[in-house]
């Protein structure tokens, strides 16, 4: 059998006060306490939920509920749904041995009359020399109504492949692969 100790410290009833109201934030008194004893704590959570995968499998790409798209040289729209998305990929920048213009490819979130470039790379033209680029990204991107994702590459030269797949919904409802 344990031993049960009271803890009298304002700033930890304070803090329960606010995060737990209806465990006496409404200004009841009470009293915090400590045991000896140990008490098991098991968490449902995910089980609660609904979900039943772990958090990492939860993100994964599959064949059905991915979208892969290839940009060059253009801009492309490749999501326009609300929600949470993963985006996963690369972006590559290649040049010819007498670059003459500055290369850059970049993913951006727009509305239709502002964006926000969220990831971007740029090679600068430099005269007889030929260089190259692959840089890769997995990111997730939280897109309201009204939103969407576009990628953006300057030129030929560069090219952007991204897979996306929608892991919640804008409520925060899980997507399962």
């Amino acid at each position: 059998m344990g031993q049960e100790y009271f803890i009298n410290n304002q700033e930890l009833e304070d803090k329960v006060r606010k995060l737990l109201p209806s465990q006496g934030g409404a200004g009841a008194g009470f009293d915090l306490s400590a045991s000896t004893q140990i008490i098991p704590i098991v968490d449902l959570t995910e089980s609660a939920e609904g979900s039943n995968l772990r958090q990492d499998l939860q993100t994964s790409l599959g064949l059905d509920s991915t979208t892969s798209t290839n940009i060059t040289a253009t801009t492309t729209t490749f999501v326009n749904n609300t929600g949470y998305f993963r985006l996963y990929g690369n972006i590559y920048i290649g040049s010819a041995n007498s670059p003459s213009t500055n290369s850059e490819a970049f993913i951006s979130v727009t509305d239709g009359s502002t964006s926000k470039i969220l990831f971007k790379v740029r090679q600068d033209s430099i005269s007889s020399v030929a260089r190259t680029q692959n840089v890769p990204f997995d990111f997730v991107v939280f897109l309201e109504a009204g939103h969407s994702l576009t990628g953006t590459t300057s030129d030929s030269q560069s090219e952007i492949q991204v897979a996306s797949r929608q892991i919640a919904s804008i409520d925060g409802t899980l997507t399962n692969p």
